[in-house]
């Protein structure tokens, strides 16, 4: 990764992390078993490439960051809650996450249960809270709200997550739209959410649109060649557990070398969709991070 986009992207991640930290320093009262199983679920070392995509797009739109992060902290809140939950036995049985024991092994099962139920309610009041007192419009706070729910509900990425568990075998075009929930769901809301914030005109609605179906499906197929291709010490997870559980993948249905050409392709369509907004910006560099990353 080019040190100007590391540098940015470390900016913008500890942006994302202070306020997430202040979010969940709660007051006294709070179970503090839960308020700490929370914490662990969410302040664990996450690249958080989704409010930064969030964030990045804002910039590019010329609106006010500070409108736009109590959303991207809030889609945070969702993707930890999600990620506790997928690690339980009840769902993909992972010992680890980010290099260190998944939230149930730290705590146990019922407070990994609970602190992702609690994350996700308390996004919404993260959003509602932290965009009324940025000064955001009612009407966008509740399309802001709105979105984040379909995203991550049974038309996103639960209902995507459900379709995996299934064990059906899917063809092409229904693997695609597993993960056009399961995955590109909130993928696509970090990319989209500054719209509903800032005034755009068509043609950049239309660009971020292609930019976002392209890159959710990308880093669904770049997930499905790291769980082949990478180590433990690399991805911070067991690697091969989706061949294991003999889960549908776009490796296990196409073969490597088909998956990588997917993967070229959507890159493709995500580059041409950043271009729009001029030879050199940050949806560009972020494309060919998750293109080139390791974990």
């Amino acid at each position: 990764m080019p040190v100007e986009l590391e540098d940015y992207i470390k900016e913008k991640a500890a942006l994302v992390e202070e306020a997430l930290r202040g979010y969940l320093d709660f007051a006294a009262g709070a179970p503090e078993r839960l308020a700490a199983a929370m914490r662990y679920a969410c302040l664990n070392g996450g690249k958080r490439i989704r409010p930064v995509l969030m964030l990045s797009v804002m910039e590019i739109l010329n609106g006010y960051v500070s409108q736009i992060l109590p959303a991207a902290c809030a889609l945070e809140l969702v993707h930890s809650y999600s990620l506790a939950h997928d690690d339980l036995p009840c769902m993909d049985d992972a010992d680890l996450r980010r290099g260190r024991p998944a939230c149930h092994k730290q705590f146990d099962e019922a407070a990994a249960l609970l602190a992702g139920d609690t994350l996700q309610a308390y996004a919404y009041e993260v959003l509602i809270r932290g965009c009324d007192k940025a000064g955001v419009e009612p009407r966008r706070i509740l399309k802001l709200s709105k979105e984040l729910s379909r995203a991550s509900g049974i038309y996103g990425m639960a209902g995507g997550q459900m379709t995996d568990l299934s064990g059906a075998a899917l063809a092409l075009p229904d693997l695609q739209k597993m993960h056009e929930r399961k995955t590109g769901a909130l993928l696509k809301y970090a990319v989209l959410a500054p719209l509903y914030v800032a005034e755009t005109a068509k043609p950049q609605r239309q660009a971020l649109n292609q930019y976002a179906e392209a890159v959710g499906l990308a880093f669904q197929i770049k997930d499905d060649i790291l769980d082949v291709e990478g180590t433990a010490e690399s991805l911070g997870k067991t690697p091969g557990k989706d061949l294991d559980q003999q889960k549908n993948t776009y490796v296990t249905l196409l073969g490597l070398d088909k998956a990588r050409e997917l993967l070229r392709q959507e890159m493709s369509k995500a580059y041409e969709a950043a271009e729009f907004f001029g030879a050199r910006n940050r949806l560009l560099d972020i494309a060919r991070y998750l293109l080139e990353r390791k974990n």
